[in-house]
């Protein structure tokens, strides 16, 4: 018995694997302008890097919705894993696109990567492949769905990413294209926390079996709606626990030098808080 599972585990994994390299190849492919070695190698773009690093986690969670569910035997599995893993693939680099035109819309993603290797746009971009993941991971998972149902699910959360992107911007009462532009890498990791989080609540929101059109969407809309509490609410706890003396305005924006720690700990009270609620949900 342990060997047919051993052999069963290969196979899926050797699957997933295969799946991961096209997602590589399809990368480049969308990067045709990148030359992604010299950059990383010769250049050591950090920037890239990290968009490179949240495309794979991104990429690697996108096909695990795929094969974190419910088995249906194996060779309807792998049926299941080529026709949406393809699919999971296609819509990760869509969301790539969305990202460039409505999320980072104020400036130039490409020269801001290769020219200026701005790590603030890098992390910005890791966050948005991530959340995207997360995103993909709930549309393709559990039972009674389809591709119809998937796609349906990915877009309403694409919609969301870019709502948030405009919403947290509000709630920050200072420009964060403006700050990203000019290489604030504490205002992009504070961002990034923001749209990790709120991936992690489009993943919850979607990975229902689903029953009905009515049933899921209340579960999605319900989500969504703690998830605008859930920012605004973390940021004041950052603010007043975690940096009690100091504003965290100030320490992102008005200072000669941004204090990235304090960024990290308003990235971490997001994604934090938001497993806290999909936990007791």
């Amino acid at each position: 018995m342990w060997l047919d599972n051993l052999l069963t585990s290969i196979i899926y994994l050797t699957a997933s694997l295969g799946l991961f390299a096209l997602g590589h190849g399809v990368f480049r492919l969308f990067r045709t302008g990148y030359n992604v070695p010299h950059e990383l190698v010769e250049e050591d773009n950090a920037a890239l890097a990290l968009v490179m690093s949240g495309y794979h986690l991104g990429l690697i969670l996108a096909i695990g919705g795929v094969i974190a569910g419910p088995s249906a035997g194996l060779a309807d599995d792998l049926i299941d894993l080529l026709v949406y893993g393809l699919l999971a693939i296609l819509l990760l680099n869509i969301s790539a696109l969305i990202n460039d035109r409505f999320i980072l819309f104020d400036f130039n993603i490409k020269k801001e990567i290769l020219d200026d290797q701005n790590c603030g746009t890098g992390v910005v971009e890791f966050a948005v492949f991530v959340a995207s993941g997360l995103n993909i991971f709930g549309a393709v998972y559990g039972t009674g769905g389809n591709i119809y149902t998937a796609i349906v699910f990915w877009a309403m959360g694409q919609a969301i990413l870019v709502l948030i992107g405009h919403y947290y911007n509000l709630i920050t009462h200072y420009n964060i294209h403006e700050h990203i532009e000019k290489d604030n890498v504490a205002v992009g990791v504070g961002f990034a926390g923001a749209l990790i989080a709120i991936g992690n609540l489009l993943r919850a929101a979607s990975a229902e079996d689903f029953v009905s059109w009515g049933s899921n969407l209340m579960t999605f809309v319900w989500f969504v709606f703690l998830g605008l509490l859930l920012l605004p609410a973390a940021r004041i706890f950052t603010d007043r626990v975690l940096l009690p003396s100091r504003s965290l305005a100030d320490e992102m924006v008005n200072q000669e030098h941004p204090n990235i720690g304090a960024a990290y700990l308003e990235a971490g009270s997001y994604i934090g808080s938001s497993f806290l609620i999909v936990w007791c949900l």
